[in-house]
């Protein structure tokens, strides 16, 4: 991971001592990384997608990863907000990632569909467990409020996967 993007600050004074902001970052950094390569998994499927439902979940997916696209920006500009820069390499995305990339075993519409469900779903879990660290340890209640949203967006976008599955 560049130490550059990770460890430099634009020194935003926003009442967050420099200490906070940093291990603020460091999550924001895992978790765009996580929704870096959730598009790219997102995208992957849309493009593979056959079957013969193929036209109603090739557009979902599109829908799906676009959304992501904008979810990964989002992220990224928080960290920016706070007063550090975010990583950007495909190097960094898999090295901060909590997630694996594509599964390969199972390229049915169900396994990509079932894939999905599962890494929105440890996406939910990891945000879950960093909103109150984020408020309470490090004194950030503006992105614990960030992660909030970006984790009820999350979970929105599970149970829309899931109900392809009839779930």
């Amino acid at each position: 991971m560049s130490e550059v993007a990770f460890n430099e600050t634009a020194s935003a004074n926003i009442g967050i001592s420099q200490k906070n902001t940093h291990a603020v970052s460091s999550i924001l950094n895992k978790i765009l990384a996580d929704e870096q390569v959730l598009y790219a998994k997102t995208r992957n499927y849309h493009w593979n997608i056959t079957g013969p439902h193929f036209h109603a979940l090739h557009l979902f997916l599109n829908s799906q990863y676009e959304e992501l696209e904008e979810l990964a920006d989002e992220v990224a500009e928080r960290v920016r907000q706070i007063g550090h820069y975010a990583v950007g390499t495909l190097t960094d995305f898999l090295e901060l990632t909590h997630l694996s990339e594509s599964d390969t075993s199972d390229l049915s519409a169900e396994g990509m569909i079932k894939s999905l469900v599962s890494d929105h779903e440890a996406v939910i879990i990891v945000l879950r467990e960093e909103i109150n660290a984020v408020g309470e340890q490090y004194k950030d209640l503006g992105t614990a409020d960030f992660l909030t949203g970006l984790m009820e967006k999350h979970e929105k976008m599970a149970w829309m996967l899931r109900s392809h599955l009839g779930r």
